[in-house]
């Protein structure tokens, strides 16, 4: 049980880690990205749309990465480029997200007497690896989005911290004004990291509507969005910070999905369950005592004359 449930804790952590690695490395640029909770379920509804009519999980992977994308664009305008209020775009893209999703559901299906479903992704056992004792059946007996977030892991971190470009991008959320003098657009830069954000995030979204549950509801994502917001500033603007958080938070949910599937022991109503990752995600962002905020973080930049 013990490994069946540490499995499930890191298949629940796969779209949060897409989601709150790329929140990390768009707020060291100095955005906040709090659309991200509408480009997760752009991404599940588009991921969805894709893989049910075209049969293929490729194509719904790329309808979800480009339906992300092109919300994290419309933010990216707005919120960069026209200077507007980060958290109020934000609110509003998701808003609109929302109602986009459930109308469009509508015009291409109608209202069915029982929800549309497809195959989800199946699981891709790694030969060897996964017969590996205890370690195989947890890690190497996933689907292929957890392999590519194996990936994205070390990846996000190489980039951040030892490259040129990862420079760049946290130099940009310190201070923007050196970036500047150094002949690098700034707000290009944030605008880039941003269509980035919205790539991962429409994946991460696509988890849950292709590589889980197999269908789409308007209710998918249930916050998720703004846990992989909040797991940023858990992390402490740091990849590994974000890993350890995004761990934690997958545990408690492979938990509360485990309880309830056992009708809670008896003892304890199932909705305490459903609130417990969300419960557990305020406890520990309020036990926080110190953040080391990107200094320019939410803060739009203009050039001087």
């Amino acid at each position: 049980m013990l490994i069946s449930l540490l499995a499930r804790a890191l298949t629940m952590s796969t779209p949060l880690l897409f989601g709150s690695l790329s929140e990390v490395i768009a707020e060291r640029s100095g955005v906040m990205v709090t659309a991200i909770e509408g480009i997760f379920l752009i991404g599940a509804w588009g991921g969805f749309v894709g893989t049910y009519v075209s049969g293929s999980y490729t194509i719904g992977m790329i309808v979800a990465m480009i339906s992300g994308i092109i919300v994290a664009a419309i933010y990216g305008i707005v919120a960069i480029f026209m200077k507007q209020h980060q958290v109020v775009t934000g609110t509003a893209l998701n808003i609109l997200v929302a109602g986009f999703c459930t109308y469009f559901q509508r015009v291409l299906f109608g209202v069915p007497t029982s929800p549309l479903k497809i195959t989800p992704l199946p699981k891709l056992p790694i030969p060897l690896l996964s017969d590996i004792p205890v370690l195989g059946p947890i890690f190497f007996q996933q689907n292929i989005l957890t392999y590519i977030v194996y990936l994205v892991i070390p990846i996000s971190y190489f980039v951040l911290y030892k490259t040129s470009l990862g420079l760049t991008i946290r130099s940009t959320g310190e201070n923007p004004e050196a970036v500047d003098v150094a002949g690098i657009n700034v707000n290009k830069v944030r605008f880039s990291v941003v269509l980035f954000a919205g790539l991962m995030g429409g994946l991460a979204g696509a988890f849950y509507s292709v590589g889980y549950l197999g269908m789409f509801s308007a209710n998918i994502i249930g916050g998720r969005g703004w846990i992989a917001f909040a797991i940023c500033f858990l992390g402490n603007w740091h990849p590994i910070g974000a890993v350890i958080g995004t761990l934690i938070f997958g545990f408690t949910e492979a938990i509360a999905i485990y309880m309830q599937s056992i009708g809670g022991g008896g003892y304890f109503p199932n909705e305490l369950f459903i609130a417990l990752p969300y419960i557990l995600t305020i406890v520990l962002t309020v036990s926080r005592k110190t953040f080391n905020v990107p200094a320019q973080l939410g803060i739009s930049y203009s050039k001087e004359g």
